[in-house]
C-alpha cells in the first residue's frame, strides 16, 4: 500500500490547483441546523462568487473558514494538509484573513493607525508613527488606493473608502486566502467600483485567492472566475463565470422562493395581515 506524506499531498493540491478545500462541512446550533454538508475548493490566485440568499449559511461557512468558530463535522484542508483553526489568530497565522460587513474599523483613528491596528510598530516604549505613516501611505499608493491623506480619521472617508481600507490593511499582511464579507453591501456604483477595482488588481497579482459573499449577480459575475451558490446549507450550483449569465442565477433563486411559497400554500400557512 502506497502512503502519501504531507509534503506530498501540499504538492498534489499545487498540482491540482487548488489553495483550499472543504469536504461534508456541517454546523448546527442545538436544534438548528445552519449548514448541512458543504464542499467547496478554491484555486491558487482564484476569485471565487459565494452567493445565497439570507440565512442560507454564507456568512456561517466564512466564520468556520476564518477561525472564529468550528465546524460540527467535515474537515478543510489548506493546501493539501488538514488543519483544524483554534481561533481566528491562528487561522491568520496560517494565511487566512477575514474583511466583516463591519469592517472592524476605528472611525475616530486615523487611515494609518487603522492600517496597523493591533499590528502597532513600536519605538522603544513609544508608537512609531512616523514610520507606520510612512508604510500606510506607500501601501495604499501600490494598491491604488486613493484617500485625501493617512492622516484623515477614517469617519471622514465615504464606505468606498473605508471598505478599502478595511482590505488593504489584511492584504498588508500578505494572507493566502482572503474572505470578504458582502463588501459591496449597501454602497452607490462609485463606491462599489472602489472595491471591484481593488479586487481585479489584486487578481491579476495572482498573489491570494478570494471568496467574495455578495448578493449582486451582476458585480460578482463582473470579477469572479468562478461562482457557488449555497442554499439550504450545502453547495449546489458551482460554475465558471463564463458559463453562466445573471439570468440564471436569478431563475434559480426565484425558482427556490417559489417553492418555499408552495410548501407554505400546501401547509396552510399565510402571512397575517391586520385590518
Amino acid at each position: 500500500m502506497t502512503t502519501t506524506t504531507p509534503e506530498g499531498a501540499a504538492a498534489a493540491a499545487a498540482a491540482g490547483g487548488d489553495i483550499l478545500r472543504v469536504e461534508h462541512i456541517s454546523k448546527r446550533y442545538g436544534a438548528v441546523t445552519a449548514l448541512t454538508d458543504v464542499n467547496m475548493h478554491l484555486g491558487y490566485g482564484e476569485v471565487l462568487g459565494l452567493l445565497g440568499d439570507n440565512g442560507a449559511g454564507k456568512s456561517t461557512l466564512l466564520k468556520i473558514l476564518c477561525g472564529f468558530q468550528p465546524a460540527t463535522s467535515g474537515r478543510i484542508l489548506l493546501e493539501g494538509q488538514e488543519v483544524v483553526f483554534k481561533s481566528v489568530d491562528d487561522a491568520r497565522a496560517r494565511g487566512i484573513d477575514a474583511v466583516y460587513q463591519d469592517l472592524a474599523l476605528v472611525n475616530q483613528l486615523s487611515v494609518f493607525h487603522n492600517m496597523f491596528l493591533n499590528r502597532e510598530q513600536n519605538s522603544g516604549p513609544l508608537l512609531n508613527n512616523r514610520a507606520m505613516r510612512k508604510l500606510a501611505r506607500e501601501h495604499l499608493e501600490e494598491m491604488g488606493i486613493k484617500i485625501p491623506s493617512v492622516n484623515v480619521e477614517v469617519a471622514k472617508l465615504s464606505g468606498g473608502q473605508r471598505q478599502a481600507i478595511a482590505v488593504a490593511r489584511s492584504v498588508y499582511s500578505n494572507p493566502k486566502i482572503l474572505l470578504l464579507d458582502e463588501p459591496l453591501a449597501a454602497m452607490g456604483v462609485k463606491e462599489g467600483a472602489i472595491i471591484l477595482d481593488l479586487v481585479r488588481q489584486l487578481k491579476e497579482q495572482g498573489n491570494v485567492s478570494i471568496i467574495i459573499i455578495a448578493h449582486n449577480y451582476g458585480q460578482v459575475l463582473e470579477v469572479c472566475d468562478r461562482v457557488n451558490l449555497i442554499q439550504h446549507g450545502e453547495i449546489t450550483y458551482d460554475k465558471r463565470s463564463a458559463e453562466t449569465s445573471v439570468t440564471e442565477l436569478t431563475e434559480m433563486v426565484v425558482a427556490e422562493y417559489r417553492q418555499a411559497l408552495e410548501e407554505r400554500q400546501r401547509l396552510g400557512q399565510h402571512p397575517h395581515i391586520p385590518s
